[in-house]
C-alpha cells in the first residue's frame, strides 16, 4: 500500500504530458486490476458478487469490475442512477441498498425517473424495512396493479433500522399473503459495525459470529423459493467470510478504490487506486492574518506552520499524502477555492506542482470532478465521465 515520493511525481509528470490542470481525480487503473485479482483470491467461493454503485459512480468503472467478476448483480440507491443502469446494462438485476419512500417509488415508476422503462423496472427489488413500509408497498403494487419484488432489510447487530429480530420477520412473511402482488426475494444485512466493536465487548471475531448466527435464523424465516437473495457483508467485512456464512452473494463497492475509511485489516492486500490531484498554487512563510510580523510567537508555541502552501480548490473529503508531511490547518480556515495546507519547514515544493489527496470514500467524491482520469502505465490513458447526482 505504500505511496513513494517516486509515484506521484511520475503521476505529475503524466498529468503535464495530458494538459491537466486543474482539480481532477485520478484513478489507477493498474492498482484497480490489482485490487481486482486481491478480492477475487479471497472471495468465498460459490458466492456471487453484487456490486455497489453508490462506490463506484461512473458507467465504465461499474462495467470494468462487472466483466472481471462476470457479474449482473447491483446493489443501488438512488432512483436516477438506478435508471442509468437498468437503460446502459440490460442483464443487470437491482437491490435496492435502502428503503425508498414508497411515495417516491411510485412517482418514479409513474411519472419519474421508472417510467417509460417498461419491463425492465421488474429487474429492481425494493427493498422492506418493516411491516408499515410493507403495507405501503403492498397497496403500490395493487394500485399499479403489477408485481413488486421486494426482499427485507434485517438487523443483524448495526441497528440502523431494518426488521430487529427472526419473530418479527416470521410475522412479516405471514403477511404477504395479504399482498398477493408482491413477491419475497430474500434478505438483505450490512454488518459494518463488527469491526468497531471494542475487545472489552467481545471484539469483532464475537461481533461476526452474533451477526452470521441472526443472519442465519432470518433465513431460515423464509420459504424456498423466497431466497434467491441472501445478501450479506460490505468491502469491510465481505474478504472475512467463506462460503460457510449462509449467503449467496456479497456486496462490495469501495474496496475496489480503497479510500481511506476503509484501511482495514481486511483490505490490508489493497492498493489505493483514487486520488485527487491538484496543483499548487502559492508556496509561503506564513503570517498569521492580522498578525504580520507577530506570528513568530505562535510558530514558537507550536499554533502555527512556518510554511505552507494554497492549493486550487479544496475542503474535499480527503486525506492529504503528497508531499509528505502536508496537513490540513485551520488558520485560513477552509476553502473550496484556495484551500491552505502547512508543510513541513524542509519540503521542496513550489508553485505548479502538485499536490494528492486520498479520498476518504469513493461515493460522491468520485462524482465531484465530473470525470475521472484513467491512470495506466505511467500516462493518462482515458477520461470517464461520472454519474451525475441526479
Amino acid at each position: 500500500m505504500s505511496l513513494t515520493d517516486t509515484y506521484f511525481a511520475e503521476m505529475s509528470g503524466a498529468l503535464r504530458a495530458a494538459g491537466i490542470f486543474q482539480p481532477c481525480l485520478v484513478l489507477d487503473l493498474d492498482r484497480l486490476d490489482h485490487n481486482i485479482a486481491a478480492i477475487k483470491a479471497k472471495f468465498a467461493t460459490g458466492l456471487d458478487l453484487r456490486l455497489v454503485d453508490k462506490s463506484l459512480p461512473c458507467l465504465p468503472l461499474i462495467d470494468y469490475i462487472r466483466a472481471a467478476f462476470a457479474t449482473d448483480r447491483l446493489m443501488t440507491f438512488h432512483l436516477p442512477i438506478s435508471a442509468e443502469m437498468l437503460k446502459v446494462f440490460p442483464q443487470v438485476d437491482l437491490l435496492l441498498g435502502k428503503p425508498m419512500p414508497v411515495a417516491g417509488a411510485r412517482h418514479a415508476l409513474t411519472k419519474g425517473v421508472l417510467a417509460g422503462l417498461g419491463e425492465a423496472t421488474s429487474r429492481i427489488v425494493w427493498l422492506i424495512d418493516t411491516e408499515e413500509r410493507l403495507a405501503a408497498y403492498g397497496s403500490l403494487a395493487a394500485e399499479l396493479d403489477r408485481e413488486l419484488r421486494v426482499c427485507f432489510e434485517v438487523d443483524v447487530g448495526l441497528h440502523r433500522g431494518g426488521i430487529s429480530d427472526p419473530d418479527s420477520l416470521a410475522r412479516a412473511v405471514s403477511a404477504l399473503a395479504n399482498y398477493p402482488r408482491l413477491k419475497c426475494e430474500g434478505v438483505m444485512a450490512y454488518e459494518a459495525h463488527i469491526g468497531h466493536i471494542p475487545k472489552l465487548l467481545g471484539g469483532p471475531a464475537k461481533a461476526g459470529v452474533k451477526a452470521i448466527s441472526l443472519f442465519r435464523q432470518y433465513v431460515a424465516c423464509l420459504a424456498a423459493d423466497q431466497r434467491k437473495i441472501l445478501n450479506l457483508g460490505g468491502s469491510s467485512t465481505a474478504l472475512l467470510y467463506d462460503s460457510w456464512v449462509g449467503a449467496n452473494e456479497l456486496s462490495i463497492g469501495s474496496a475496489f478504490m480503497l479510500p481511506t475509511d476503509f484501511d482495514v485489516p481486511s483490505l490490508s492486500q489493497l492498493r489505493p487506486a483514487a486520488f485527487i490531484a491538484t496543483p499548487i498554487l502559492k508556496v509561503v512563510d506564513v503570517q498569521a492574518p492580522g498578525l504580520d510580523q507577530r506570528s513568530w510567537l505562535l510558530q514558537k508555541l507550536g499554533l502555527l506552520p512556518r510554511r505552507g502552501c494554497f492549493l486550487y480548490g479544496g475542503k474535499w473529503m480527503a486525506k492529504p499524502v503528497h508531499p509528505v508531511g502536508m496537513k490540513t490547518d485551520k488558520t485560513f480556515g477552509f476553502s473550496t477555492n484556495q484551500q491552505f495546507m502547512a508543510l513541513p519547514d524542509n519540503v521542496n515544493v513550489g508553485p505548479d506542482d502538485y499536490a494528492f489527496l486520498r479520498p476518504t470514500q469513493s461515493e460522491f467524491v468520485l462524482q465531484q470532478f465530473g470525470s475521472i482520469q484513467v491512470y495506466s502505465g505511467g500516462k493518462f490513458v482515458e477520461q470517464w465521465a461520472a454519474l451525475p447526482f441526479s
